[in-house]
Formats: C-alpha cells, sequence, structure tokens
C-alpha cells in the first residue's frame, strides 16, 4: 500500500509564490517517477509537473514553464513543487501521484499512467 500526503496549499495573491510537497511511503519512492496533477471545479485533471526516479529528468505542461519547478528528495521520500509567480487560473486541487512503472525513463504526463494518488491539497490564488 502506498501512501501520498500533500502539504503547503493555501490561499495567495496573484503574483505570490507557494511551496507544495508530497510525502511518500509505503514503496520504494526512489524507484519510481513522481507527478504533479491539478484539478478545478468542472474540469478534467489536468498535468502540471512531473519529475523522473532519480531526478534528472522533468516535465511541465506548457502553461507551468518558467513558473513552476518540481524537485525530489529521495532520501527523505518527498517531492516538492515550488509555484512561484502564481496566477488565479492556478486556482485548483493540487494532487502528487506516483508513476505505475518502476525505473522508468520516459516521465509522462497522462493521469493513467499513475497509480497511487494523494489526497489532494487546495490551491487558490486571488486577484
Amino acid at each position: 500500500q502506498v501512501q501520498l500526503v500533500e502539504s503547503g496549499g493555501g490561499l495567495v495573491q496573484a503574483g505570490g509564490s507557494l511551496r507544495l510537497s508530497c510525502a511518500a511511503s509505503g514503496r520504494t519512492f526512489s524507484l519510481y517517477n513522481m507527478g504533479w496533477f491539478r484539478q478545478s471545479p468542472g474540469k478534467e485533471r489536468e498535468f502540471v509537473a512531473a519529475i523522473s526516479w532519480s531526478g534528472s529528468s522533468t516535465l511541465y505542461a506548457d502553461s507551468m514553464k518558467g513558473r513552476f519547478t518540481i524537485s525530489r528528495d529521495n532520501s527523505k521520500n518527498t517531492v516538492t513543487l515550488q509555484m512561484n509567480s502564481l496566477k488565479p487560473e492556478d486556482t485548483a486541487v493540487y494532487y502528487c501521484a506516483a508513476d505505475r512503472i518502476k525505473f522508468l525513463n520516459i516521465v509522462r504526463a497522462g493521469a493513467h499512467d499513475y497509480d497511487y494518488w494523494g489526497q489532494g491539497t487546495q490551491v487558490t490564488v486571488s486577484s
């Protein structure tokens, strides 16, 4: 059983920053790529960013490039999403997720490629 617990969400003004963290347990964290997704009311879950098991490769959605940074610390079983220059349209529940396949060298953006999910953390950006 894998558990992913997100933290760090909250309310921030446009232009501000937040740092989300995801703590993992129950599976060898360092073997799996990790991703962040988000979902707003009435919208489908959307890819945000992902990082390879080694941390050497990252992938970002176009609208997040240059504003968001994903990183991981395998010694602490955590993955972090640093979000800068936040916009009201970034308002959503943010989820971290673990890829299905270990030692995968390709970083993937499809939600169906991830089999474990956290409960989500709310991010609200006011204008």
